[in-house]
């Protein structure tokens, strides 16, 4: 009598939301592996195996998002398909309680705050030695780095301090380490994440230090390109401008999440900067660092945002002509101070503010692009797509910035390489060029 084969039981796990879940579900993925624990990232599952989903409770659309995930997979796990379900991550930090009594399919919830708990729950023990031996869902050329969890900012509208808790710093040191050991396995491009870049230090180190680790980073061998993405803008450090300056390596590139212009809307939402001072900061980092790729992120249809305050935003977009643009739409956070307030805008109004926002954004994405007509840029190879090589010059990030297309037909690229391309066309969002 033939019996059915049996398999080693897995572990897969799911990643929704941002760059910051990445690298947790990366560390959970280098802590089962270091602890001989068969694991996939969104691999194909089988019935003896565990599913771990990796939850984002940021926005509405993210929450929901996560819910029917949640939801899917307890299914499956009724009908046999899996052997058991965890959920950790946002969402699940933030709604732990009513998620327990609504979806009793689910094994075990874990917060963000509790990686060792949700190792041990996957039988393994967790190795504080597997410093930096993450096991990257990226290309291994590129990878997120976390240099700070939580966030100590008041803003009305985000509820991160309650998922995330208070802004803590990693050592220096430790950032370094990890750094070298990515580098060791090929890694060239370091994308610094932090709910608050510009924060990092003052709980460590009594004072800002984003500058002394990017100068440690910078002299890690085999990075060619540190990016910097979440910076505050209130207290912003201008030092780090001048880092910026000194090294090759630390590409002209700053993200900067704005969320508004109209001072209205700014005490609204408790950011702590004025328009007069948004100015101010936007001309000083163009000034010091020449040639520098700004992108932003707007927020539209806070409680109070009125016709006005939207049109000094569409004017401000305008004048500032920022190189990357987004635009969130405000949702009702619970506990947060916007949450308190009454949310008048209609739906449909946030839409087309939205709208009308990116179809500035547009028109400035490509004159920017045709000036770029005619001129050779370094750019790094992530993929090789239908009948193109796809890359990324310093100015861009992955996933949400613009795209360099080289013809793949009678040219060979690398995946994880440098390359010199020649522009000679341009889209609003996407440049084509060839190999120099």
């Amino acid at each position: 009598m033939k019996t059915k084969p049996t398999h080693t039981p897995q572990i897969n796990v799911i990643t929704l939301g941002c760059s910051k879940n990445i690298y947790d579900s990366e560390v959970l993925l280098g802590q089962l592996h270091g602890n001989k624990i068969p694991v996939l990232h969104e691999g194909k599952v089988r019935k003896e195996d565990t599913v771990v989903i990796n939850t984002c409770g940021f926005i509405d659309r993210a929450k929901q998002e996560s819910i029917d995930t949640i939801l899917q997979w307890a299914e499956a796990k009724e009908k046999g398909k899996i052997s058991k379900l965890v959920v950790m991550g946002c969402l699940s930090e933030r709604y732990k309680d009513d998620l327990i009594k609504e979806i009793p399919q689910v094994d075990a919830f874990f917060g963000t705050n509790q990686m060792a708990e949700v190792v041990k729950s996957l039988g393994a023990d967790y190795k504080h030695e597997l410093l930096g031996e993450r096991q990257l869902t990226t290309p291994s050329h590129y990878s997120f780095m976390k240099i700070s969890e939580g966030c100590n900012r008041p803003c009305s509208f985000c509820a991160i301090p309650l998922m995330r808790g208070g802004h803590v710093s990693r050592k220096i040191e430790d950032i370094v380490l990890e750094a070298k050991n990515l580098a060791r396995n090929g890694t060239k491009e370091l994308i610094l994440i932090a709910q608050e870049l510009t924060y990092y230090g003052i709980d460590l180190y009594g004072k800002r230090r984003l500058d002394d680790l990017l100068r440690a980073l910078s002299e890690v061998a085999g990075i060619e390109w540190i990016r910097l993405q979440y910076a505050y803008p209130t207290q912003f450090p201008e030092e780090i401008l001048d880092v910026i300056n000194e090294r090759e390596t630390i590409c002209k590139y700053l993200d900067m999440p704005l969320q508004h212009s109209s001072d209205n809307v700014l005490k609204a939402m408790r950011r702590g900067i004025t328009q007069r001072r948004t100015y101010e900061l936007v001309d000083i980092i163009r000034n010091k660092v020449p040639g520098i790729a700004l992108r932003t992120t707007l927020l539209v249809g806070h409680p109070g945002e009125t016709e006005k305050d939207f049109e000094n935003l569409v004017k401000f977009v305008q004048e500032m002509k920022f190189d990357r643009l987004g635009v969130f739409q405000y949702s009702h956070e619970e506990n947060t101070h916007a949450g308190t307030l009454e949310d008048t805008i209609p739906a449909e109004v946030k839409q087309e503010r939205a709208d009308i926002i990116m179809d500035v954004q547009r028109d400035i994405s490509f004159s920017k692009n045709e000036a770029k007509i005619g001129k050779t840029f370094k750019v790094m190879i992530d993929r090789l797509e239908n009948d193109f090589w796809v890359g990324r010059t310093e100015f861009d990030s992955p996933e949400v910035d613009n795209e360099v297309l080289v013809p793949a037909k009678d040219t060979y690229l690398r995946i994880g390489d440098f390359a010199n391309i020649l522009i000679n066309d341009a889209l609003e969002y996407d440049l084509y060029g060839t190999v120099i």
